[in-house]
């Protein structure tokens, strides 16, 4: 992963680069306190080893093997079907990753705000699109000087209302020099986020983008994960009708001459049924149009919540096999206070627990090199800020003992990624082989 940010930071000014800074050291949680620092690329030749007492824990680390298949699979999947990738960069916030995303064949990378896109400018992001309302005055400059100092680069961003778009026409008018704004037309679901509701209302916003001096309508952007229940019965028809009206408004759109750009972008989420809304993506359009998949948690994928989901794909597909869990969190056993009880060294600061508690996936002994599976049973109940608790039936098997190591697996990975700033990288042997940077 390190070798990919050579040329990170090329065009970008000081605040970019600096988000591809390659040095590592004790002012990180997960860094040996009496080891210096070093750079990113050095990490993987010190011979260190997850179970070997060298690294502190809590530790957050990525499985190579796994995130490897996963680009593979994730890239191989969306050719099949025609479409492209720009998975959401505010999944994980790390420049190797982006890199390693685009070198699988992604198209791009989706961040959520302009402070993120230059995070991935310096990581030689080009091409870019922000899933989200951009309005405000800081946010509008920071854009334009991205653009100024970046060459090559194209972003697009979301408009879901005639306020954005008088805002926009207002900041631009005042600066004849700032550049005309690409945006995608956001439809959204009544309940949802962002988004039009009213079809009508839509293409009446997209006249308004045509006609506007700042913008420049390049294509239509839907989310349809809010709604997704992992029960095929449900999510099938909630996604077909929000596709189906993605397709109609694209339709009346170019009835109208209303897109801008050579090629209409078309773009929805699908981390969870991407299957399903890569199907969708491509409606019938004289003009030539170009799918984007925005999935981000597949680089990782967990243990839990997404785990569930993408199996519901894998069955729809027929797919031999999927996605793998590339993401966990190393803790430590610090007491063991009560029958049936033990304290892990992890929590609300180390990993997720937005959706649900994080599952115990391995366990290894005080002193030994080697993980293996937990014994059945064993359950985190409950997180504080720093300490899981991990519980068992007394009387169906045993527990772990103080000093022990517990490999937590996580569920939505995006809310541990936001908790580090750094993941160790292993080998199948659990060696520490790379390392990522995070910047949230």
């Amino acid at each position: 992963m390190t070798n990919a940010t050579a040329d990170a930071g090329n065009g970008a000014h000081p605040a970019v680069s600096a988000a591809s800074a390659a040095e590592l050291g004790p002012w990180l949680k997960g860094w040996p306190i009496a080891q210096g620092p070093l750079p990113l690329a050095a990490v993987g030749a010190q011979g260190w080893h997850l179970l070997d007492g060298t690294l502190p824990l809590p530790l957050a680390v990525l499985r190579r093997e796994a995130l490897h298949h996963n680009l593979r699979w994730m890239q191989d999947f969306a050719a099949q079907r025609g479409v492209d990738m720009a998975p959401h960069g505010k999944t994980t916030m790390s420049p190797q990753l982006f890199r390693a995303q685009l070198t699988a064949g992604a198209w791009g990378i989706t961040f959520a705000n302009p402070f993120q896109l230059a995070v991935g400018i310096g990581a030689g992001v080009r091409r870019a699109v922000i899933a989200n309302q951009v309005h405000m005055p800081a946010d509008l400059a920071a854009l334009a000087h991205l653009h100024r100092t970046t060459p090559g680069l194209r972003s697009l961003f979301l408009v879901d209302s005639a306020a954005q778009l008088a805002q926009i026409e207002a900041w631009h008018a005042a600066r004849p020099a700032a550049p005309v704004f690409e945006v995608l037309l956001e439809l959204g679901i009544p309940g949802g986020r962002t988004g039009v509701r009213d079809d009508d209302q839509a293409l009446a916003l997209a006249r308004a983008l045509r006609a506007s001096p700042a913008v420049s309508l390049a294509g239509i952007e839907c989310y349809e994960g809010l709604r997704i229940t992992g029960d095929g019965a449900r999510d099938l028809p909630h996604v077909g009708a929000l596709m189906q009206r993605l397709h109609d408004l694209a339709a009346r759109c170019e009835a109208e001459n209303l897109f801008e750009a050579d090629e209409v972008i078309v773009s929805a989420g699908g981390s969870a049924v991407f299957d399903l809304v890569a199907a969708g993506l491509r409606p019938p359009l004289q003009r030539p149009v170009r799918a984007l998949l925005r999935s981000g948690c597949y680089v990782t994928h967990d243990h839990g919540h997404y785990r569930r989901l993408v199996e519901q794909v894998r069955l729809r597909c027929g797919c031999a096999d999927a996605l793998e869990p590339a993401l966990e969190v190393w803790t430590a056993v610090q007491s063991v206070p009560e029958p049936g009880l033990a304290l892990l060294s992890a929590g609300r600061r180390d990993v997720s627990f937005d959706i649900e508690m994080p599952h115990v996936v391995a366990w290894a002994p005080a002193g030994s090199l080697q993980r293996a599976l937990p014994p059945a049973g064993w359950q985190i109940k409950a997180l504080n800020d720093q300490h899981a608790y991990l519980r068992w039936d007394t009387a169906a098997g045993t527990g772990p003992a103080v000093g022990d190591r517990v490999g937590l697996g996580i569920s939505h990975p995006c809310t541990t990624f936001d908790k580090w700033h750094w993941m160790a990288v292993l080998d199948t042997d659990d060696r520490v082989v790379d390392a990522v940077t995070v910047h949230f």
